[in-house]
Order: C-alpha cells, then structure tokens, then sequence
C-alpha cells in the first residue's frame, strides 16, 4: 500500500471517529408532557452532542390538527414557527418528508393520549421509525393488537420503548423486563401506581381537610387530568396493572381488570363544569371510609398484580381503594411519590421496592427523553 493510499484510508477512519451519530425526531402530541420534552431537548442537545457524541435533531412537531416541518430542526421559537408554519396533515406526510430528505435513525414520539393515534404505529414502523410512547394505549388495546404490534417491530428489527406508561420516569418496565427475562419467577405486583392519587390519599389521611379540598390542592399543582375524574375512576391505574402483566407474558385484557371506581355513579356522566360544582357531595361518603378505618391506618389506591403468575389465565387484576398500617411500606409514602413492590420467588417476602416521583409533566417528559437517549445508544 503506498503512502497516499495509507494517508487516504487514515483519513477515512479519522472522519469516521469524528462523525457524530445523528437522530430524527418527529414529536406527536405537543402538550404537557410534549411541550416540556421539546424544550428539554433543545436545552440540553448542545450538551448531549459534546458530551455523547450524538445529535438530536426534531424534524416534526405535531398536534392533532398541524405539523412543523424542518430538516434542520426546531429551534426555540418553535411554538411560534408552528403558529406560523404549521400545516394540516396526514402521517403520510411526515413519514414523506422524512424519506424525501433521506433523514436516518427515525423515532415516532407519541405523547398523545389518543386512541386513534395508536393505529399509526404499524406504518411508522413498517417505514423505518422507531417508537417512543408516553401513550398508554398502544399497550392496553386487544392482547391481538398488542402481539401483532411486537411481530412487526421483530419483522423489521424496530424498537419501542415506554417506560413511562407506568411510573413516569422510574425505571419499572425495565427492571421488570430484566427479572422476568433472566428467570426470576415473579409473584406479585403491588403498589401506588398514580401520583395524582397517591398526593390524594397522602393529604386527606394526614390532614383534617375535606376530601374535596384535597381535589382541588390536587388541580391547583397540575397532578391531575384537567377532568379530576380521568383519575378517581381508575381506568388509569388499571391500564399501567394491564402492562406489567402483559411484560410478565399473561394474556389478560382490560376488561380483565377489577377497578374501583370513586366517582358515584350520579356524577360520571354531567359535565365537567358541573362536576366541580358538585364535587363537595364526595365529602361525606370519603369522611366515613377515613373515620372506619382501624387505629393507625392510612387509605392508599392501590394496583395488586398477584395469584398464579405462572399460568397464562392465573393472574388477577385488581385496583382498589385500601386502608394500609401507617408504618408499612405504602402507608408512609408522601407526596406525589409513586410506590412499587415487585415480589419475587427468590426475594421471598422482602419485595424489591421501586419509589419516586410518580406525577407531573416535567418528570414524565424527562423520562421519555431517557427513552429517547436509550434508544440511540442501539441505533448505529
């Protein structure tokens, strides 16, 4: 090989080391959790670049009605640029504009709430996305839907990651996955799974305040849904129980699930507006659960993943509202905090115990940008 030739494949190698990888991002769902996460991102990618050799870079930003297009990315002034730029769209389009400008290492960043959005998960993925999901959807539709989902990202070497479908940003799904595919036998989930109503129960228990009171602290410091409602009725809850036990390989639906609802039944159906001009009639029926209680006992809702997890239709799934000793692991949780207590055959009695912030927009954007980050370090 001649000195030119050595200098020319050195330099090759050089630009290869120097090569930053690159990731393109198209966000769904600029709300909340959304927002937060874009302005997460374009705080910190500097860093990211400097510090991990990798770039970020959102080509999209997407709500239900308009997207924001731009190869380079968004910048911080991307709600105006929406405001201003933003087009009505098909996923086709987003999925087109990526092909057209030849953009690699895709990532589909769902943190909608929505039940149609789901739908679109099939075609990002057979068009070279990756998924990042906050949406707990896509997880707790049919169980045909939920495999057929995980056959197409094997048939076209894809990941999807979703840790924040159940703990905001602790890292649960992971831990379980890792137990559960090393042979550890499972037996039992059981823990406070809402942050909104872990702050809930945390307040009414210690304090001498009305349970309605409490609601509204809750409204006020944006732990819950704008509807209060979205969160006393359980579903949430009994979605993310649906999920670790669909990662522990069961085949239960969500219609499987035993959920408590705390709402009665003459306040489901009014509106909002009414519901929280109603919302004192809660006082009494709360005031009594509290007041029956035995002698140092808390109240906790409480997600329970137990009976025999060995068999495919041996588990059951319950969501509750429990009173609990206050000196037990449940009962002396504070704040917001989310709590889980993973038991296993060789732990025996002493749970492996998985505690943290269990509610808010910054935590959860946080921890899809973790999903994010753990997904490029598999991308080439």
């Amino acid at each position: 090989m001649s000195a030119q030739t050595e200098e020319i494949v050195k330099s090759k190698i050089d630009l290869k080391q120097i090569q930053k990888k690159k990731i393109n991002i198209a966000i769904f769902g600029h709300g909340n959790v959304g927002g937060k996460l874009v302005d997460q991102i374009i705080a910190e990618k500097a860093e990211i670049s400097r510090r991990r050799n990798l770039e970020i870079n959102v080509f999209a930003v997407a709500n239900s009605s308009t997207v924001l297009l731009q190869k380079e990315g968004v910048t911080a002034q991307w709600k105006y640029d929406k405001l201003e730029q933003g087009e009505a769209y098909p996923v086709s389009k987003i999925i087109n504009f990526a092909q057209e400008h030849k953009l690699e290492n895709l990532v589909a960043v769902d943190n909608t709430p929505s039940k149609d959005f789901v739908e679109n998960y099939p075609l990002f993925i057979q068009n070279g996305f990756h998924l990042v999901s906050s949406n707990k959807i896509g997880n707790t539709k049919s169980l045909d839907f939920y495999n057929d989902l995980r056959k197409e990202l094997n048939r076209y070497d894809k990941e999807y990651l979703y840790e924040t479908n159940v703990g905001a940003g602790l890292p649960l799904i992971d831990t379980i996955k890792l137990l559960h595919l090393s042979g550890e036998n499972i037996t039992r989930i059981k823990g406070v799974f809402s942050g909104s109503l872990s702050y809930i129960f945390n307040i009414f228990s210690e304090e001498e305040v009305p349970f309605s009171k409490v609601i509204h602290s809750a409204i006020s410091n944006g732990l819950t849904e704008p509807d209060p409602r979205e969160d006393l009725c359980g579903n949430d809850v009994g979605r993310k129980l649906l999920i670790l036990a669909r990662e522990l390989d069961l085949h239960n639906e969500l219609e499987d699930v035993s959920i408590q609802n705390l709402i009665p039944k003459e306040l489901r159906n009014v509106s909002k507006e009414d519901f929280l001009e109603r919302i004192g009639e809660l006082d009494v029926p709360f005031h009594i659960k509290k007041k029956n209680q035995a002698k140092d006992h808390v109240l906790r809702y409480v997600g329970d993943l137990h009976g025999d997890l060995s068999e495919d239709d041996g588990a059951k799934l319950d969501v509750q509202l429990v009173s609990v000793p206050k000196n037990s692991v449940l009962g002396q949780l504070k704040g917001s905090d989310s709590l889980f207590e993973i038991y296993t055959e060789n732990y025996g009695t002493s749970p492996i115990v998985i505690q943290g912030a269990g509610a808010g927009a910054d935590v959860t954007a946080r921890g899809v940008f973790g999903d994010i980050l753990r997904l490029s370090d598999k991308l080439n």
